[in-house]
Protein backbone atom coordinates (compact mmCIF):
# COMPACT_ATOMS: atom_id res chain seq x y z
CA UNK A 1 0.00 0.00 0.00
CA UNK A 2 1.57 3.24 -1.18
CA UNK A 3 0.44 5.63 1.61
CA UNK A 4 1.13 8.57 -0.70
CA UNK A 5 -0.44 11.09 1.68
CA UNK A 6 2.14 10.30 4.35
CA UNK A 7 5.01 10.39 1.85
CA UNK A 8 3.90 13.88 0.85
CA UNK A 9 3.72 14.91 4.51
CA UNK A 10 7.30 13.76 5.16
CA UNK A 11 8.51 15.78 2.16
CA UNK A 12 6.58 18.83 3.37
CA UNK A 13 8.08 18.58 6.87
CA UNK A 14 11.60 18.39 5.43
CA UNK A 15 11.00 21.64 3.54
CA UNK A 16 10.75 23.31 6.94
CA UNK A 17 12.92 21.28 9.34
CA UNK A 18 16.18 19.30 9.10
CA UNK A 19 14.79 16.56 11.38
CA UNK A 20 11.46 14.76 10.95
CA UNK A 21 10.16 12.40 13.63
CA UNK A 22 7.83 9.71 12.31
CA UNK A 23 6.01 8.36 15.36
CA UNK A 24 3.47 5.58 15.76
CA UNK A 25 2.83 2.19 17.38
CA UNK A 26 5.12 -0.72 16.70
CA UNK A 27 4.50 -2.54 13.43
CA UNK A 28 2.29 0.20 11.94
CA UNK A 29 4.56 0.55 8.90
CA UNK A 30 7.08 3.25 9.90
CA UNK A 31 10.14 1.39 8.62
CA UNK A 32 8.41 0.51 5.34
CA UNK A 33 7.27 4.11 4.85
CA UNK A 34 10.78 5.41 5.54
CA UNK A 35 12.15 2.99 2.95
CA UNK A 36 9.52 4.10 0.43
CA UNK A 37 10.42 7.74 1.04
CA UNK A 38 14.13 7.00 0.60
CA UNK A 39 13.43 5.14 -2.66
CA UNK A 40 11.94 8.34 -4.08
CA UNK A 41 15.17 10.27 -3.56
CA UNK A 42 17.03 9.40 -6.71
CA UNK A 43 20.75 10.13 -6.44
CA UNK A 44 20.58 10.88 -2.70
CA UNK A 45 22.86 9.05 -0.30
CA UNK A 46 20.79 7.12 2.26
CA UNK A 47 22.09 5.66 5.54
CA UNK A 48 19.96 3.53 7.87
CA UNK A 49 20.39 2.61 11.54
CA UNK A 50 18.03 0.31 13.43
CA UNK A 51 18.61 0.73 17.16
CA UNK A 52 17.07 -2.68 17.86
CA UNK A 53 19.81 -4.25 15.74
CA UNK A 54 22.82 -4.96 18.02
CA UNK A 55 25.22 -4.23 15.15
CA UNK A 56 23.73 -0.81 14.41
CA UNK A 57 23.51 -0.06 18.13
CA UNK A 58 27.16 -0.86 18.55
CA UNK A 59 28.04 1.24 15.50
CA UNK A 60 26.49 4.27 17.21
CA UNK A 61 28.47 3.82 20.42
CA UNK A 62 30.26 7.01 19.33
CA UNK A 63 27.33 8.70 17.61
CA UNK A 64 28.89 12.05 16.72
CA UNK A 65 31.93 10.38 15.21
CA UNK A 66 29.75 8.07 13.08
CA UNK A 67 27.10 10.61 12.03
CA UNK A 68 29.12 13.75 11.41
CA UNK A 69 30.33 12.66 7.96
CA UNK A 70 26.95 11.40 6.74
CA UNK A 71 25.29 13.18 3.84
CA UNK A 72 21.86 13.01 2.27
CA UNK A 73 19.19 11.18 4.29
CA UNK A 74 19.95 9.45 7.57
CA UNK A 75 17.21 7.16 8.94
CA UNK A 76 17.37 6.18 12.62
CA UNK A 77 14.77 3.62 13.72
CA UNK A 78 13.47 3.20 17.30
CA UNK A 79 15.02 6.47 18.45
CA UNK A 80 13.43 6.22 21.91
CA UNK A 81 15.90 3.45 22.78
CA UNK A 82 18.84 5.90 22.70
CA UNK A 83 17.51 9.31 23.83
CA UNK A 84 21.04 10.64 24.24
CA UNK A 85 21.14 10.93 20.42
CA UNK A 86 18.89 14.01 20.50
CA UNK A 87 21.52 16.54 21.66
CA UNK A 88 23.99 15.03 19.15
CA UNK A 89 21.48 15.61 16.35
CA UNK A 90 21.08 19.24 17.46
CA UNK A 91 24.81 19.80 17.12
CA UNK A 92 24.89 18.15 13.70
CA UNK A 93 21.95 20.02 12.16
CA UNK A 94 23.25 23.35 13.49
CA UNK A 95 26.44 23.05 11.45
CA UNK A 96 26.87 25.60 8.64
CA UNK A 97 25.66 24.13 5.34
CA UNK A 98 24.47 21.00 7.13
CA UNK A 99 24.75 18.21 4.51
CA UNK A 100 22.28 15.76 6.10
CA UNK A 101 18.61 15.39 6.87
CA UNK A 102 17.51 13.03 9.64
CA UNK A 103 14.35 10.91 9.54
CA UNK A 104 13.92 9.44 13.01
CA UNK A 105 11.35 6.75 13.76
CA UNK A 106 9.89 6.07 17.19
CA UNK A 107 7.30 3.84 18.83
CA UNK A 108 6.36 6.45 21.39
CA UNK A 109 4.58 9.77 21.18
CA UNK A 110 6.34 13.11 21.37
CA UNK A 111 4.92 13.49 24.87
CA UNK A 112 6.82 10.42 26.01
CA UNK A 113 10.08 11.53 24.39
CA UNK A 114 9.53 15.25 24.97
CA UNK A 115 12.17 15.63 27.65
CA UNK A 116 14.78 14.14 25.35
CA UNK A 117 13.64 15.88 22.17
CA UNK A 118 13.37 19.36 23.67
CA UNK A 119 16.96 19.95 22.60
CA UNK A 120 15.69 19.85 19.00
CA UNK A 121 13.06 22.54 19.50
CA UNK A 122 12.72 24.58 16.32
CA UNK A 123 14.60 21.95 14.33
CA UNK A 124 12.17 19.00 14.31
CA UNK A 125 8.78 18.30 12.76
CA UNK A 126 6.56 15.54 14.19
CA UNK A 127 4.30 13.27 12.16
CA UNK A 128 2.12 10.51 13.59
CA UNK A 129 1.74 7.43 11.42
CA UNK A 130 -1.36 5.39 12.20
CA UNK A 131 -2.10 1.81 11.17
CA UNK A 132 -4.08 1.54 7.92
CA UNK A 133 -7.11 3.82 7.69
CA UNK A 134 -10.37 3.37 5.83
CA UNK A 135 -9.42 6.15 3.44
CA UNK A 136 -6.41 4.04 2.40
CA UNK A 137 -7.99 0.57 2.29
CA UNK A 138 -11.21 1.66 0.55
CA UNK A 139 -14.87 1.36 1.54
CA UNK A 140 -15.06 -2.20 0.24
CA UNK A 141 -12.62 -3.24 2.98
CA UNK A 142 -14.48 -1.65 5.90
CA UNK A 143 -15.69 -4.94 7.39
CA UNK A 144 -12.22 -6.45 7.17
CA UNK A 145 -10.55 -3.35 8.62
CA UNK A 146 -13.02 -3.20 11.51
CA UNK A 147 -12.61 -6.89 12.34
CA UNK A 148 -8.84 -7.20 11.90
CA UNK A 149 -7.72 -3.69 12.77
CA UNK A 150 -5.27 -1.59 10.77
CA UNK A 151 -1.87 -3.06 11.61
CA UNK A 152 -0.50 -4.01 8.17
CA UNK A 153 0.33 -7.64 8.92
CA UNK A 154 -3.03 -8.19 10.62
CA UNK A 155 -5.04 -6.49 7.88
CA UNK A 156 -3.13 -8.08 4.98
CA UNK A 157 -2.88 -11.60 6.46
CA UNK A 158 -3.84 -14.43 4.13
CA UNK A 159 -6.61 -15.71 6.42
CA UNK A 160 -8.66 -14.76 9.46
CA UNK A 161 -6.75 -17.34 11.52
CA UNK A 162 -3.40 -15.89 10.46
CA UNK A 163 -4.55 -12.37 11.30
CA UNK A 164 -5.82 -13.45 14.71
CA UNK A 165 -2.54 -15.26 15.49
CA UNK A 166 -0.49 -12.21 14.50
CA UNK A 167 -2.59 -10.01 16.82
CA UNK A 168 -2.17 -12.48 19.69
CA UNK A 169 1.60 -12.48 19.20
CA UNK A 170 1.67 -8.69 18.97
CA UNK A 171 -0.27 -8.29 22.23
CA UNK A 172 2.00 -10.78 23.98
CA UNK A 173 5.16 -9.01 22.81
CA UNK A 174 3.77 -5.63 23.79
CA UNK A 175 2.93 -6.83 27.29
CA UNK A 176 6.03 -8.96 27.90
CA UNK A 177 8.69 -6.71 26.36
CA UNK A 178 7.54 -3.23 25.35
CA UNK A 179 5.69 -2.13 28.48
CA UNK A 180 8.41 -3.29 30.92
CA UNK A 181 10.95 -1.42 28.78
CA UNK A 182 8.89 1.75 29.27
CA UNK A 183 8.68 1.52 33.03
CA UNK A 184 5.67 -0.68 33.83
CA UNK A 185 7.48 -3.14 36.06
CA UNK A 186 4.82 -5.62 37.13
CA UNK A 187 4.59 -9.37 36.44
CA UNK A 188 3.38 -10.37 32.94
CA UNK A 189 0.31 -12.13 34.35
CA UNK A 190 -0.75 -8.94 36.12
CA UNK A 191 -0.19 -6.96 32.94
CA UNK A 192 -2.44 -9.32 31.01
CA UNK A 193 -5.17 -8.92 33.63
CA UNK A 194 -4.81 -5.12 33.44
CA UNK A 195 -5.03 -5.26 29.62
CA UNK A 196 -8.18 -7.38 29.84
CA UNK A 197 -9.76 -4.99 32.34
CA UNK A 198 -9.09 -2.07 30.01
CA UNK A 199 -10.68 -3.93 27.10
CA UNK A 200 -13.86 -4.30 29.11
CA UNK A 201 -13.79 -0.55 29.87
CA UNK A 202 -13.64 0.16 26.11
CA UNK A 203 -16.19 2.86 25.26
CA UNK A 204 -17.04 3.53 28.91
CA UNK A 205 -16.34 6.23 31.45
CA UNK A 206 -13.11 5.56 33.27
CA UNK A 207 -13.20 5.52 37.05
CA UNK A 208 -9.58 5.51 38.21
CA UNK A 209 -10.46 4.62 41.79
CA UNK A 210 -12.64 1.68 40.75
CA UNK A 211 -10.02 0.42 38.31
CA UNK A 212 -7.35 0.79 40.99
CA UNK A 213 -9.38 -1.20 43.53
CA UNK A 214 -10.06 -3.95 40.99
CA UNK A 215 -6.40 -4.15 40.07
CA UNK A 216 -5.08 -3.67 43.59
CA UNK A 217 -3.09 -0.53 42.84
CA UNK A 218 -3.21 3.15 43.77
CA UNK A 219 -4.99 5.67 41.55
CA UNK A 220 -1.69 7.36 40.76
CA UNK A 221 -0.19 4.05 39.63
CA UNK A 222 -3.14 3.37 37.32
CA UNK A 223 -2.89 6.87 35.86
CA UNK A 224 0.81 6.31 35.22
CA UNK A 225 0.15 3.04 33.40
CA UNK A 226 -2.55 4.66 31.28
CA UNK A 227 -0.26 7.57 30.43
CA UNK A 228 2.24 5.09 29.00
CA UNK A 229 -0.45 3.18 27.07
CA UNK A 230 -1.72 6.46 25.65
CA UNK A 231 1.80 7.58 24.74
CA UNK A 232 2.45 4.29 22.92
CA UNK A 233 -0.73 4.78 20.84
CA UNK A 234 -2.54 1.81 22.36
CA UNK A 235 -5.41 3.62 24.07
CA UNK A 236 -7.26 6.87 23.57
CA UNK A 237 -8.48 8.72 26.64
CA UNK A 238 -11.22 10.93 25.23
CA UNK A 239 -11.58 13.89 27.54
CA UNK A 240 -14.95 15.38 28.54
CA UNK A 241 -16.06 18.83 27.37
CA UNK A 242 -17.71 20.96 30.00
CA UNK A 243 -18.77 24.58 30.15
CA UNK A 244 -20.99 26.78 32.26
CA UNK A 245 -24.46 25.60 31.21
CA UNK A 246 -26.19 25.15 34.56
CA UNK A 247 -26.19 21.35 34.35
CA UNK A 248 -24.11 18.71 36.11
CA UNK A 249 -21.71 17.41 33.50
CA UNK A 250 -19.58 14.27 33.40
CA UNK A 251 -15.91 15.00 34.09
CA UNK A 252 -14.39 11.52 33.78
CA UNK A 253 -12.68 10.51 30.49
CA UNK A 254 -13.83 7.68 28.23
CA UNK A 255 -11.39 4.93 27.33
CA UNK A 256 -10.97 3.33 23.92
CA UNK A 257 -8.47 0.78 22.63
CA UNK A 258 -7.34 2.48 19.44
CA UNK A 259 -7.05 -0.62 17.26
CA UNK A 260 -10.28 -2.59 16.84
CA UNK A 261 -8.42 -5.76 15.89
CA UNK A 262 -6.47 -5.82 19.16
CA UNK A 263 -9.70 -5.16 21.08
CA UNK A 264 -11.34 -8.16 19.40
CA UNK A 265 -8.35 -10.38 20.15
CA UNK A 266 -8.22 -9.41 23.83
CA UNK A 267 -11.94 -10.02 24.46
CA UNK A 268 -12.00 -13.23 22.41
CA UNK A 269 -13.94 -12.27 19.26
CA UNK A 270 -12.73 -14.73 16.65
CA UNK A 271 -14.43 -13.59 13.45
CA UNK A 272 -16.96 -11.15 12.00
CA UNK A 273 -19.95 -13.35 12.74
CA UNK A 274 -18.90 -13.61 16.39
CA UNK A 275 -18.52 -9.82 16.46
CA UNK A 276 -22.08 -9.30 15.23
CA UNK A 277 -23.41 -11.41 18.13
CA UNK A 278 -21.12 -10.07 20.85
CA UNK A 279 -22.34 -7.75 23.65
CA UNK A 280 -19.48 -5.38 22.79
CA UNK A 281 -20.69 -4.90 19.20
CA UNK A 282 -21.90 -1.32 19.78
CA UNK A 283 -18.80 -0.35 21.74
CA UNK A 284 -16.51 -1.88 19.11
CA UNK A 285 -18.25 0.06 16.33
CA UNK A 286 -18.11 3.28 18.36
CA UNK A 287 -14.37 2.96 18.92
CA UNK A 288 -13.67 2.04 15.29
CA UNK A 289 -15.81 4.82 13.81
CA UNK A 290 -14.54 7.38 16.31
CA UNK A 291 -10.91 6.57 15.50
CA UNK A 292 -11.55 6.79 11.75
CA UNK A 293 -13.36 10.12 12.15
CA UNK A 294 -10.63 11.66 14.31
CA UNK A 295 -7.91 10.44 11.94
CA UNK A 296 -9.84 11.89 9.01
CA UNK A 297 -9.94 15.25 10.76
CA UNK A 298 -6.18 15.03 11.39
CA UNK A 299 -6.60 16.61 14.82
CA UNK A 300 -4.62 16.03 17.98
CA UNK A 301 -6.15 14.39 21.05
CA UNK A 302 -6.52 17.76 22.76
CA UNK A 303 -8.78 19.00 19.94
CA UNK A 304 -11.58 16.41 20.33
CA UNK A 305 -13.93 15.67 23.23
CA UNK A 306 -17.11 13.91 24.22
CA UNK A 307 -19.88 15.51 26.26
CA UNK A 308 -22.38 14.11 28.75
CA UNK A 309 -24.58 15.27 31.60
CA UNK A 310 -25.63 13.34 34.67
CA UNK A 311 -29.22 13.71 33.45
CA UNK A 312 -28.45 11.46 30.46
CA UNK A 313 -27.77 13.83 27.55
CA UNK A 314 -24.58 12.95 25.69
CA UNK A 315 -22.56 13.41 22.54
CA UNK A 316 -20.00 10.82 21.38
CA UNK A 317 -17.62 13.31 19.79
CA UNK A 318 -17.37 17.10 19.79
CA UNK A 319 -15.07 18.95 17.40
CA UNK A 320 -14.53 22.70 17.28
CA UNK A 321 -13.05 23.32 13.85
CA UNK A 322 -12.52 26.71 12.20
CA UNK A 323 -14.96 28.33 14.61
CA UNK A 324 -17.73 25.78 14.01
CA UNK A 325 -19.02 23.30 16.56
CA UNK A 326 -19.70 19.91 15.02
CA UNK A 327 -21.07 16.97 16.98
CA UNK A 328 -20.90 13.29 16.05
CA UNK A 329 -23.17 10.54 17.31
CA UNK A 330 -21.93 7.05 16.45
CA UNK A 331 -24.61 4.38 16.10
CA UNK A 332 -24.50 0.78 14.93
CA UNK A 333 -27.87 0.73 13.21
CA UNK A 334 -29.31 0.38 9.72
CA UNK A 335 -31.99 3.02 10.41
CA UNK A 336 -30.52 6.06 12.17
CA UNK A 337 -32.95 8.51 13.71
CA UNK A 338 -32.93 11.53 15.95
CA UNK A 339 -33.15 11.21 19.71
CA UNK A 340 -33.94 13.53 22.59
CA UNK A 341 -30.27 13.41 23.57
CA UNK A 342 -29.21 14.70 20.13
CA UNK A 343 -31.60 17.62 20.35
CA UNK A 344 -30.36 18.40 23.86
CA UNK A 345 -26.77 18.41 22.59
CA UNK A 346 -27.62 20.77 19.72
CA UNK A 347 -29.51 23.18 21.98
CA UNK A 348 -27.11 23.11 24.94
CA UNK A 349 -23.81 23.16 23.06
CA UNK A 350 -25.06 25.42 20.23
CA UNK A 351 -23.89 22.96 17.60
CA UNK A 352 -23.69 24.13 14.01
CA UNK A 353 -24.18 20.56 12.80
CA UNK A 354 -24.71 17.07 14.20
CA UNK A 355 -23.66 14.05 12.15
CA UNK A 356 -24.87 10.53 12.94
CA UNK A 357 -22.12 8.10 11.85
CA UNK A 358 -23.52 4.66 10.97
CA UNK A 359 -22.37 1.61 8.97
CA UNK A 360 -24.66 2.26 5.98
CA UNK A 361 -23.82 3.80 2.62
CA UNK A 362 -26.27 6.68 2.16
CA UNK A 363 -26.50 10.23 3.43
CA UNK A 364 -29.83 10.72 5.19
CA UNK A 365 -31.15 14.11 6.34
CA UNK A 366 -32.84 13.51 9.70
CA UNK A 367 -33.78 17.00 10.90
CA UNK A 368 -32.56 20.58 10.71
CA UNK A 369 -28.76 20.51 11.20
CA UNK A 370 -28.83 16.71 11.73
CA UNK A 371 -27.67 14.30 9.04
CA UNK A 372 -26.78 10.59 9.03
CA UNK A 373 -23.69 9.73 6.99
CA UNK A 374 -22.23 6.27 6.45
CA UNK A 375 -18.69 6.00 7.80
CA UNK A 376 -17.19 5.12 4.43
CA UNK A 377 -18.92 8.10 2.82
CA UNK A 378 -17.77 10.38 5.63
CA UNK A 379 -14.18 9.33 5.12
CA UNK A 380 -14.34 9.33 1.31
CA UNK A 381 -15.79 12.79 0.86
CA UNK A 382 -14.05 14.42 3.79
CA UNK A 383 -17.43 15.38 5.22
CA UNK A 384 -15.83 15.53 8.65
CA UNK A 385 -14.27 18.84 7.63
Amino acid sequence: MERERYLAKIAARFEVQPVVALLGPRQCGKTTLARMYADQLAGTEVTRFDLEDPTDLAALAEPKLILQDRKGLVIIDEIQRVPELFPILRVLVDRPANPARFLILGSASRDLIRQSSETLAGRIGHLELTPFQLGETGAESMQRLWMRGGFPRAFLAASEDASRQWRKDYAATFLDRDLPALGISIPPQSLRRFWMMLAHYHGQLLNFSELGRSFGAADTTIRGYLDILEATFMVRLLQPWHENIGKRQVKAPKLFLRDSGLLHTIIGISDYDALLHHPKLGGSWEGFALEETVRGLELDAQDVWFWATHAGAELDLLVIHEGRRIGYEIKYTASPRTTRSMRAAIDTLKLDQLIVVYPGERRLPLAENIEAIGLAELVRQGAAH
